[in-house]
């Protein structure tokens, strides 16, 4: 299983074909082919070095939320009421 990240596209390298992304400080080459250039600060979904979706804002909040509930999981301070407050309150989008 391999996990997508969400990343936000800060720098451009060569012809477009490549952009620089951070997220949480850690920065990383990534590959553009399948979205093509994007404006700085867009976030995108990152796989194994290769961006596959421009993501909404909202999209960004819910996948946040469930990489929180993760690492929460992994620690052992998961919180169902803290965790996935969208599916908790009856809103399904």
């Amino acid at each position: 299983m391999c996990l997508s990240i969400p990343k936000q596209v800060v720098a451009w390298e060569g012809a477009g074909d490549f952009a620089w992304v951070e997220r949480d400080g850690r920065r990383e080459q990534i590959n553009m082919m399948l979205l093509g250039a994007q404006p700085l600060g867009t976030w995108v979904l990152t796989s194994h070095g290769l961006a596959r979706e421009v993501l909404a804002d909202e999209q960004r909040h819910l996948i946040e939320d469930a990489l929180s509930a993760v690492a929460a999981a992994l620690d052992n301070s998961y919180d169902a009421q803290q965790h996935f407050r969208d599916l908790s309150s009856g809103r399904h989008d």
